[in-house]
């Protein structure tokens, strides 16, 4: 493992004070079949025991504190941190299947035009799996007036090329206090093709997390 060659892809989990799924989302990315990845855990000012989670495995990722400034400055942090060609994000409440990196970036490899690609998505309730109703239906290619009404693209089930971000479209927007994700999401598939991958990768919990919960 040559650790001066830049890995594949940077792996950026935002967290705040999510102690109890922070590391089963972790676990999920170190059991990826692909392996060519950093894990950047970027730490939002939580007060309860993520730090001392994050020391058990920290031979295997980069840990980044910086006092509370919200997910978006967290997601921009790990971004301005990875040195990946493809960067992929976790939400530290939801978790990925073994093989989601691997099929994001065969799919990278069969589409070298495309900067940016998404996942279908198991959804549990109370660890119970649910149906999406209809509107939450995903499509691929130029989907910003399938997006607009609703966002039906999930941060856990994106991977972008590096160019997207610093050449492109720029970061997420840090004076937004909610829908941070779905503003980045509009400026993309406004501009490009957002492509699906059919196959659910990801895990996503609702219950207690606000975005979920009212959309079941």
């Amino acid at each position: 493992n040559n650790k001066l060659s830049m890995p594949k892809v940077s792996v950026i989990i935002p967290t705040y004070n999510r102690v109890k799924f922070l590391e089963e989302a972790i676990e999920s990315v170190l059991f990826q079949n692909y392996k060519d990845f950093e894990l950047i855990v970027v730490d939002d000012g939580s007060t309860d025991e993520t730090r001392n989670i994050v020391r058990r495995y920290a031979e295997e990722i980069v840990y980044i504190y910086q006092n509370k400034r919200g997910v978006s400055c967290a997601r921009n942090m790990g971004i301005k941190n990875s040195s990946g060609a493809y960067i992929a994000f976790l939400d530290s409440d939801d978790k990925w299947l073994p093989s989601k990196l691997s099929s994001q970036m065969d799919f990278f490899i069969h589409n070298p035009n495309a900067l940016i690609c998404y996942t279908e998505e198991i959804w549990l309730r109370n660890n119970a799996r649910v149906n999406p109703m209809r509107k939450h239906r995903k499509y691929s290619g130029m989907i910003f007036d399938k997006v607009l009404p609703l966002c039906i693209i999930s941060p856990s089930s994106v991977m972008v090329k590096r160019e997207l971000f610093f050449d492109r479209i720029g970061f997420f927007d840090e004076s937004l206090p909610a829908c941070e994700d779905y503003d980045m999401w509009l400026r993309i598939a406004a501009r490009y093709p957002v492509y699906l991958i059919e196959t659910p990768l990801i895990i996503k919990r609702g219950g207690h997390h606000d975005q979920l919960s009212r959309t079941f």
